[in-house]
């Protein structure tokens, strides 16, 4: 192992401790620990006792009944908006784990998370360090070190982005091949607006890639019609109330509200769509998401037909994937634990590092404030100053407030996405990328 290397595993180890230190810290002293998973959790028991989990009536009934808190004051009204399911009936693929009471299905989610979630940003590491492994490392590191939310609340998505980002190591590196389709296919059923667009990757890419999304799709296909009839035969009047919830939730002022008046839309666990930074100037969803629809349909149009001109190789392959993570954020309904999909940047960066130049410090940059405007603890520190600056500088009007909350991730994705997207769309036809430069020696890609 050479120092570089060695260093950069120290620094991905480094991560690793901060993250469930504190993580495991966090967890064990909040009052109300791991609360997202409690609703996926208890959604899943409303199927057992043969009860819709998309009625809210019914499902508070049940969270009471299995020893669910509601809290008071705001905590109570955000139990409130959670009893309204917003997930697709695919996601009770998790519920097995339901079938234990509360304490054991608790410890064996947060471990998931952990483990889960370690494991991906290993296997990054590992792809990004056969370019740059210090820079890899460091990305890491300040990753990990900033996303102990996770572990805190609980959500799906620490498993969503952990299982997307090691189906993808699987089919880059050609391994696994039935274990990679596999996580990708339960990523895709927990929250498909996630790694979506990473499996169109792959779709569009051709060869053996092609080969793999197609295989990812049958799976995801065979293990959903069972789990939708069995919530159907429970539910018959799922799909209308779930629809009934997601309106309700993204009216305005309510949980999911893109706009300044969002009940916990612009927190911690911020919503990061492009829509947020737009309703600050026009809060009206009839504008605000048909802007955001437009910029990024045409990024992804341009992004689709970069795809299909190249060809897959190394480089080509982390530059789409490290265009399209920011990107997929953008469009449709997002919070800030969905950001660490980012990870799919580090390759591509230590590609561009390693071959020196401008363009490689450009990257350095671009990457490092994508992993800074995106990390939880560094916005817990910057609400905390927030509240001092409210109290002591009556200078700051409203509009600065709000702008200094909403605004720093979504534009940070978007000039993050169009960085590497512009570098995609330069290379997507030129030899250079399509037969692997000197420094991408080694990584041969089967096309077959």
């Amino acid at each position: 192992m050479t120092n570089a290397r060695r260093d950069g595993l120290y620094l991905v180890l480094m991560g690793t401790a901060v993250f469930l230190a504190f993580g495991s810290v966090l967890t064990i002293s909040s009052s109300h620990p791991i609360p997202d998973f409690r609703f996926v959790y208890n959604s899943a028991r409303c199927l057992f006792q043969h009860i819709d989990p998309y009625n809210v009536s019914e499902f508070q009934r049940v969270f009471l009944a299995e020893g669910g808190n509601p809290g008071s004051g705001s905590a109570r009204s955000q139990y409130m908006e959670m009893s309204q399911y917003m997930y697709l009936p695919t996601s009770f693929v998790v519920a097995p784990i339901a079938l234990l009471s509360w304490g054991p299905a608790f410890l064996i989610w947060s471990i998931l998370i952990a483990v889960s979630f370690v494991l991906a940003s290993f296997l990054i590491w590992q792809l990004g360090a056969k370019y740059s492994p210090v820079i890899s490392g460091a990305l890491i590191c300040m990753t990990l070190a900033s996303s102990e939310l996770l572990l805190v609340v609980g959500n799906p998505v620490g498993i969503v982005i952990s299982l997307c980002v090691v189906a993808v190591w699987c089919f880059v590196e050609n391994r696994f091949a039935l274990a990679g389709i596999t996580c990708l296919a339960i990523s895709l059923m927990l929250k498909p607006h996630d790694g979506g667009l990473v499996w169109l990757y792959f779709l569009l890419a051709g060869g053996v890639y092609r080969k793999r999304a197609v295989q990812t799709l049958i799976m995801t296909v065979a293990l959903c019609i069972p789990i939708v009839l069995w919530v159907t035969y429970v539910s018959p009047h799922w799909f209308p109330e779930l629809r009934s919830n997601l309106a309700a939730l993204s009216a305005h002022g309510h949980l999911n509200d893109p706009g300044p008046q969002s009940m916990a839309g612009h927190g911690i666990a911020m919503v990061i769509d492009l829509q947020t930074m737009i309703s600050v100037f026009r809060d009206d969803p009839r504008v605000y998401n048909s802007i955001s629809y437009l910029i990024c349909g045409l990024l992804l149009l341009v992004w689709s037909v970069a795809t299909v001109r190249s060809r897959p190789s190394p480089a080509s392959t982390w530059l789409a994937l490290a265009a399209i993570a920011p990107l997929s954020m953008l469009p449709v309904y997002h919070r800030l634990g969905d950001a660490k999909l980012l990870l799919l940047t580090v390759p591509a960066c230590a590609i561009l590092w390693a071959e020196g130049g401008l363009l490689g410090w450009l990257a350095v940059a671009v990457s490092s404030a994508g992993v800074l405007f995106t990390g939880e603890l560094q916005w817990a520190m910057f609400f905390g100053l927030l509240k001092h600056i409210r109290s002591s500088a009556n200078w700051l009007n409203g509009f600065l407030l709000v702008a200094a909350q909403v605004f720093p991730v979504p534009l940070t994705l978007l000039t993050v996405g169009v960085f590497y997207l512009w570098i995609y769309w330069k290379r997507a036809s030129e030899p250079a990328l399509n037969s692997d430069a000197a420094v991408l020696a080694g990584t041969n890609i089967k096309t077959g």
